[in-house]
């Protein structure tokens, strides 16, 4: 009899918790559907995405525009500044492709100006992500007439003498060409930038090729100099732009770096520019 007793107190104690229990996750389960407990969102989102790799990208597209200077005249291998930047750029495994060398003698900022609405011109800068420009040199020395009449220049030997009166020394009359080609040469740039916005643009600064004559080494330095901070005026409005500076280069080291005809760099010239170039460039 006790047995039996103390049998139904057990059952009836089982069947009480097994009720709490049900009644436990009822509650629990009427909370979850009327307030819902997903995963724990961040709390901010991540500040950057990792850029996908891309190998194009690391390959660069060479475009060389200008006067005399970015067509390489005076060196005689014929490389220039831009093929010895494009063996620069490509060694060590590193990819570079000249899409064109567009260097013309003898051009100006006039002249450059109007080649830019060339479609041609337009297509191939739009191919490019590296820009090299070259331009100024022909406006600052010849608009002065400091090496005469470029038909008619006086020889010695094989080198052009600079020829000049008492007023073509003076700073004023070398800077006379320096407004309306600074202006044009802002053209130059907005203009590409225009055409090509995501390129990355070199601007060649200049240097002073008479700086071993007497004479002409005030005016010449004063007349780069000035034409070089114009330039880099310009240049600061671009962030996708740079003035690559070779004035430094060439100062006191004409007879080691320029060419016979006292203007052009030589190929040890065009090599000293192309490294300053691969150092912008990288």
């Amino acid at each position: 009899m006790n047995d039996s007793k103390w049998t139904w107190r057990a059952v009836s104690l089982v069947s009480i918790l097994a009720t709490l229990l049900l009644i436990t996750g009822f509650v629990y389960a009427v909370g979850d559907i009327l307030n819902p407990k997903g995963e724990k969102l961040l709390s901010s989102l991540p500040q950057e995405t990792a850029v996908p790799t891309a190998a194009a990208s690391d390959e660069y597209k060479i475009l060389a525009l200008g006067d005399s200077l970015a067509k390489g005249t005076g060196d005689n291998s014929g490389e220039g500044f831009v093929r010895r930047t494009l063996t620069a750029l490509s060694a060590n495994e590193g990819k570079a492709e000249l899409l064109g060398n567009m260097g013309i003698n003898g051009l100006t900022t006039t002249a450059l100006e109007s080649k830019l609405k060339e479609e041609g011109v337009q297509y191939a800068l739009r191919q490019a992500n590296v820009i090299l420009i070259s331009i100024g040199g022909n406006d600052l020395f010849r608009g002065s007439n400091i090496m005469g009449t470029p038909a008619t220049p006086k020889v010695e030997g094989s080198k052009p003498v600079p020829t000049a009166s008492a007023n073509d020394l003076t700073p004023e009359s070398l800077l006379s060409a320096l407004p309306e080609a600074a202006k044009r040469l802002g053209s130059i740039l907005d203009t590409v930038a225009k055409i090509n916005p995501q390129a990355q643009v070199y601007y060649i600064g200049l240097y002073n090729p008479f700086g071993d004559i007497p004479e002409l080494l005030t005016p010449g330095n004063q007349a780069v100099t000035a034409w070089n901070n114009t330039a880099m005026d310009m240049i600061n409005k671009h962030s996708n732009m740079t003035l690559v500076p070779t004035f430094d280069l060439f100062d006191r080291h004409l007879d080691k770096y320029l060419s016979n005809d006292h203007f052009h760099p030589n190929g040890d010239g065009y090599q000293r520019m192309s490294e300053r170039i691969v150092q912008a460039v990288r």
